[in-house]
């Protein structure tokens, strides 16, 4: 396998912040807000709006100090850049995650869904052009059981499910510091993006996942040039 990752210096982006964003960081340790929305008998998706308070400042902190780059995808026979940044950091990196609020928050999740999120990957979706295909996320192990916890700072994005194979989707709209996460078999009998959208300020999704492989051990991904 291969890549191709185009490294980005990002010392400055427009947000235009709400009006609680800027706070000091927290998260609600009690999920006191968390509903349940059952998609089919095996699969879920919980909620919590503005699980995380201080948005806007993790925003800023996250632009600053991840290393991120721009992968290169094989596209049928072209290759192109996905439409978003992403950074990824796992147990195994040398050093621990840069924000001790989103340790924070790693240690509340893999404790009340009871699996060990051991990797963060953010995607950065600098406006409305950027985008991320309907798809599952693929995790080794049983993937009928796999839990994938997304929180989100900045502008608020549509977030669709809907049946694997097709059908009527379910909307969301995240940013802001809301906590989405999916579990059962929502990764495989479910697929989820986040569509482009005439315009958008920007935002960035951090997904906690258990035993997930790097970003680069993805088959459609090119690696080569920096």
């Amino acid at each position: 396998m291969f890549a191709t990752q185009e490294r980005i210096d990002l010392s400055a982006a427009a947000l235009q912040g709400s009006l609680f964003g800027f706070a000091d960081p927290a998260v609600d340790a009690t999920f006191r807000n968390l509903t349940r929305r059952q998609l089919d008998h095996g699969s879920w998706v919980d909620f919590a709006p503005n699980w995380l308070g201080g948005s806007d400042d993790v925003f800023v902190e996250l632009l600053s100090t991840m290393s991120w780059t721009n992968r290169r995808v094989r596209m049928y026979d072209r290759i192109l850049p996905e439409p978003r940044l992403s950074a990824w950091w796992t147990a195994s990196s040398p050093s621990p995650f840069p924000l001790a609020i989103i340790q924070h928050a790693q240690t509340l999740l893999s404790a009340r869904y009871d699996r060990e999120f051991d990797s963060i990957g953010c995607n950065y979706y600098r406006d409305g052009r950027d985008s991320v295909a309907w798809h599952g996320d693929k995790l080794p192990g049983n993937s009928q059981q796999a839990v994938v916890a997304i929180i989100s700072v900045g502008a608020r994005r549509p977030f669709l499910l809907r049946p694997n194979g097709g059908g009527a989707s379910i909307r969301f709209e995240i940013g802001g510091g809301d906590l989405l996460v999916m579990g059962g078999q929502s990764q495989v009998d479910w697929q989820h993006t986040v569509p482009k959208v005439p315009s958008s300020g920007p935002r960035i999704s951090i997904t906690l996942r258990h035993g997930a492989p790097r970003p680069d051990d993805d088959r459609n991904v090119i690696r080569g040039l920096r």
